[in-house]
């Protein structure tokens, strides 16, 4: 006769909580006969009966807000983890599988929110402490600016960290970031060195772009860069309160924007990005706006204001476009990252 023997099954709080929910779900799905419907507003730019061009589509915060309902009943049970959620985000970039890296500097790690299976995860650790910038070239090698550390980290697409740009001491304040896979550099807005420092891939040091002053091609604490289709780069010139477009070369191309509060003007742009049809969208923190601008620098459209709703703004900051012109804007006091839709009509 075999002995008899206590066997005791340990199951983690997590793996229980998620039980449960499976359970409730099922009980309440089964209960009811007609799913709720909600009357949501929709937030478009700009308002009727004008032909809308921007829509607001949803935010991202935290957990609950990339995974769903199941996270939510998780949290009721098992107690929210608050480093789950935005704190002091700032600088965003997507991948071409829908994944969203924002930077958050007040943790010290980049949140990964991860659309396609709505997953939330995290890249940390490996050197960094307060990212900033972020930039992603087309092997999805994520590039992370640090100005503490006054380095430009670069992870794999599965967060290993492979190298480091500026390990020589040679950037002194680095932003913003932009990728040209074409040409296979980087280059980095050194906001204290009032320059565009810029790199191959591999992180060898290649030139620079621009010095301290308010003349044409020329910097007073720039902060943050993008770049189109053509390579062409576009400068966020924040003390001067203008925007610079320049060749891939750092060739000057062209100026526009002014200090002051009217449409069409700056007082503390921030983020900057371009669409497929070459507009350029420029964040304004005073403002609480972006505007958009084509590509000669006449004002097309502004979206957002003061608040806490969809569609407003508390000290805006990055922002970018992806490939299917869809606009990440990061909404740092509000603790999210807005997203909205580029709507297009056919001619």
């Amino acid at each position: 006769m075999l002995p008899v023997r206590n066997y005791c099954i340990r199951i983690n709080r997590t793996a229980a909580a998620k039980l449960i929910i499976t359970a409730l779900f099922l009980f309440v799905t089964a209960c009811s006969s007609v799913p709720n419907k909600v009357d949501q507003k929709e937030y478009v730019w700009p308002a009727p009966p004008e032909k809308p061009r921007i829509k607001y589509l949803r935010s991202l915060s935290d957990r609950e807000s990339v995974e769903g309902e199941e996270s939510h009943l998780l949290e009721a049970l098992i107690g929210k983890n608050k480093s789950d959620a935005l704190e002091k985000p700032y600088g965003v970039a997507v991948s071409r599988d829908k994944k969203v890296y924002v930077t958050e500097s007040s943790q010290a790690r980049v949140f990964v929110f991860d659309l396609k299976n709505s997953k939330l995860s995290f890249i940390q650790g490996s050197g960094l402490t307060m990212p900033i910038g972020i930039a992603l070239d087309s092997m999805d090698n994520v590039y992370v600016s640090d100005v503490k550390q006054r380095e430009v980290f670069v992870y794999n697409k599965e967060g290993d960290l492979i190298r480091a740009i500026g390990e020589s001491g040679d950037i002194e304040n680095p932003a913003g970031l932009a990728v040209n896979d074409k040409l296979k550099r980087i280059y980095v807005v050194d906001s204290r060195a009032h320059c565009i420092k810029v790199y191959d891939l591999d992180g060898k040091y290649l030139f620079s772009i621009g010095k301290r002053g308010n003349a044409d091609g020329e910097f007073n604490y720039p902060t943050n860069i993008a770049i189109d289709k053509a390579g062409n780069l576009y400068v966020v010139d924040t003390i001067n309160a203008r925007v610079e477009v320049f060749d891939s070369e750092g060739k000057f191309l062209l100026k526009f924007g002014s200090l002051g509060d009217s449409p069409g003007q700056f007082t503390r742009p921030k983020g900057i990005a371009v669409d497929s049809e070459n507009n350029i969208y420029v964040v304004d923190a005073a403002f609480n706006n972006y505007q958009i601008f084509d590509k000669e620098g006449k004002l097309l459209l502004h979206v957002g204001a003061f608040g806490r709703e969809p569609g407003n703004f508390w000290l805006p900051a990055g922002i970018c476009i992806d490939t299917n012109d869809m606009i990440y804007v990061v909404d740092p006091s509000n603790n999210r990252v807005q997203m909205f839709e580029l709507i297009k009509y056919k001619e």
